[in-house]
């Protein structure tokens, strides 16, 4: 019987990261149905009352923290790092291959600390060139790490697996750049692409609009209320803007850290039609995006699963993976940064997008079908030289 494990950050709220999951996982359970599956995530428990397999705290501190602050937290948090390796040692054996589905676990676009996710992704290497269980980087998302000891570790790791993929041409460049030999590594499309569709809908003359509790990102921490502040005042004039155009308004999400923010902007705009239903997983996602025409979102996942359902989209990005991914669906001229929201540009972009939506929408729809069987030639690979390469 073939033990295959998944890793990362899964099952703690992240639509995103839980979506590859479910991508992959779909695969796994149609090639191998007799597979014994295991989890080492930050939300075992939603992981296993989800799927009915065993799960295993990615660190931990987590369950041990408590209400445990200042001297008494640290000293968990150290004493955790020094038994996360042996806890990853004792994991990683039970299983022939792990997988790290997807995720932007090779980059910094968002606030990261070497000790957080890189640290545990490079004990999982580690322990696993120790025991012969083989390590599949699949689609995953990179960038470039500016901060010394965050890149260390992250490369380190990297080197460590023994099958990676990128989601895009731009994260396989920036591992190079970051000095890992990427010549064996392939690109493929963004696991969530291996999803299924929603069934489409008549036009309703509704807007999504994907929000996020964005401070920027590794870089920014200096300025992170700043770059909140003129985020969110670009995004409040926007849907004030649809509001008194009649427009009826549908706030999405993709992580529980975003919790607040369609609050904070319906209260801005008071009397709107505007709704925000709690989502539960990128399926949810993507059926209430195809009850709307068109999309603005922040989150990469968010503008995935829009593009996905043939939404025409501008991305009002946090990262170069959003611009690049926008580019690869033809609609590289619909972006801006979160950074610096341009609100003029930014109703150009919404009043072009409108004009072409016959025109744009049935571009997403033929790069969608490429991108699609772009996925399952990856899968197949996977299969063949990780999964059933780990039996010989």
């Amino acid at each position: 019987m073939t033990r295959i494990g998944f890793f990362g950050i899964l099952g703690s709220g992240n639509l995103g990261n839980d979506g590859s999951l479910d991508a992959v996982l779909s695969h796994v359970r149609e090639r191998y149905p007799d597979a014994e599956l295991g989890f080492l995530a930050m939300g075992p428990e939603q992981l296993t009352a989800r799927y009915g397999a065993p799960a295993t705290h990615l660190q931990w501190y987590e369950p041990h923290a408590g209400d445990a602050t200042g001297l008494r937290a640290a000293g968990l948090k150290v004493l955790g790092k020094l038994l996360d390796p042996f806890r990853t040692l004792a994991w990683v054996r039970n299983y022939d291959v792990v997988i790290v589905p997807g995720m932007g676990v090779l980059e910094a676009t968002l606030p990261l600390r070497p000790w957080a996710l890189p640290y545990s992704l490079f004990w999982l290497g580690a322990t696993a060139r120790l025991t012969g269980t083989r390590v599949a980087l699949v689609s995953a998302g990179a960038d470039v790490v500016r901060k010394r000891a965050t890149r260390w570790v992250i490369t380190r790791a990297a080197r460590l697996a023994h099958y990676r993929s990128y989601r895009d041409e731009h994260s396989r460049q920036a591992m190079a750049r970051m000095g890992v030999d990427v010549s064996a590594d392939a690109v493929f499309p963004d696991l969530a692409f291996g999803l299924a569709d929603p069934e489409p809908r008549s036009s309703t003359g509704a807007v999504g609009v994907g929000v996020m509790a964005f401070h920027g990102g590794n870089d920014d921490r200096a300025h992170a209320d700043e770059i909140n502040r003129a985020y969110l005042s670009t995004v409040k004039r926007f849907v004030r803007l649809l509001a008194d155009e009649g427009r009826p308004i549908r706030l999405f999400t993709g992580d529980v850290a975003d919790d607040d923010v369609p609050a904070e902007i319906i209260a801005a705009v008071p009397g709107a039609d505007i709704t925000a239903e709690p989502l539960t997983s990128l399926q949810d996602l993507m059926r209430r995006m195809a009850e709307v025409d068109v999309v603005v979102a922040t989150r990469y996942h968010n503008v995935l699963c829009a593009l996905k359902t043939a939404k025409p989209t501008i991305s009002l990005g946090y990262a170069r993976k959003n611009d690049v991914l926008m580019s690869a669906m033809g609609l590289g001229e619909f972006c801006q940064s979160a950074r610096e929201p341009d609100f003029d540009r930014l109703v150009a972009q919404f009043r072009e997008l409108e004009d072409r939506r016959e025109e744009l929408t049935a571009v997403l729809k033929e790069r969608n079908r490429v991108m699609s069987e772009r996925l399952e030639r990856q899968f197949a690979i996977m299969s063949e030289s990780v999964v059933e390469g780990s039996r010989t």
